[in-house]
């Protein structure tokens, strides 16, 4: 057999991904990329790999081409250790490939993931919005599957961000109307009390986490997974840029989703204001887009 590649250089720069170039922002970011190069030989080394440059588009984890002496295609994955994509892994043997990429071997210790690799690979936001919104009818209700532990329910998720909000707003300078934050904050308290059934969602189940692929036409990659009611699962998808980033465009997503879908468009829209207001703010970074969406969803319905 061929000697397992290396794609990281020893100084960890050269081949990293633009994408993960906010990590060398943090004392724990500096100390993750310190760590690659040694965990990527051991994964390696552990199972048999030949790897390949890293992927360009990567924003949460390093993700590398690796082929298994069988000739089998996979992803190895490194995660940043955050506590959102603690249990992808879970999730993905959840799922058992029905609808997303197939779980191949798991290193909890090293946040190591060996996954399926999606060929062609080209991301959903490529078709046009109502034919990409015509792949998630037909794939989300598939994945909602009923789930307990380990995954955080979305009440307990919820919980944190009614407490963070205020938090972060101050921190930063109060980047937005006071009115948003409020808003946000009473639908968050409202929607947690009162939700349906339980099932397996993924809170970053956006347009370019669905990729194209052989096996099926389209496969879910990259799971933040929640238990959680259906309504919360549409919300990536409605407040993504991934197809499209307008007034328009977002109302249109929420339309569609929850009337295809069969599902609340109050608490989808509750819920898409409440998690962009949650993810617009990361650390001292403001993301003005996630704050838009939040934004035209009360202004307008």
């Amino acid at each position: 057999m061929d000697r397992p590649v290396n794609a990281l250089p020893e100084d960890g720069r050269t081949e990293l991904p633009e994408g993960l170039d906010w990590v060398r922002g943090s004392p724990p970011g500096r100390a993750w990329l310190a760590t690659l190069p040694t965990r990527l030989a051991e994964c390696a080394e552990q199972w048999s790999l030949r790897l390949g440059p890293p992927f360009r588009q990567a924003y949460a984890s390093l993700a590398l081409p690796a082929d298994l002496p069988d000739g089998t295609a996979a992803v190895l994955k490194l995660q940043y250790p955050d506590d959102d994509s603690l249990h992808e892994a879970d999730a993905l043997a959840h799922w058992d490939g029905d609808g997303t990429i197939r779980l191949l071997a798991h290193d909890p210790g090293r946040r190591a993931l060996l996954v399926e690799r999606c060929r062609p690979g080209s991301p959903l936001h490529e078709l046009p919005m109502d034919r990409a919104l015509d792949v998630v009818t037909g794939l989300l209700p598939r994945l909602w599957r009923p789930a307990s532990a380990p995954f955080t329910p979305l009440a307990e998720e919820a919980a944190g961000w009614i407490d963070r909000i205020p938090r972060a707003w101050e921190r930063v300078g109060r980047p937005y109307e006071r009115r948003l934050l409020d808003g946000a904050l009473d639908l968050l308290t409202a929607l947690v009390s009162s939700q349906g059934e339980q099932v397996l969602v993924n809170q970053d189940l956006h347009a370019g986490n669905v990729l194209a692929a052989d096996r099926e036409p389209w496969l879910a990659i990259d799971p933040k997974p929640l238990t959680g009611e259906r309504e919360f699962s549409v919300v990536p998808m409605v407040r993504g840029p991934e197809l499209g980033h307008s007034p328009a465009a977002v109302r249109h997503r929420l339309h569609r989703l929850s009337a295809d879908l069969g599902l609340d468009r109050e608490r989808v829209r509750g819920w898409t204001i409440g998690h962009s207001l949650a993810w617009s703010i990361d650390g001292e970074i403001v993301f003005p887009h996630q704050i838009e969406v939040a934004r035209w969803l009360i202004d307008g319905r």
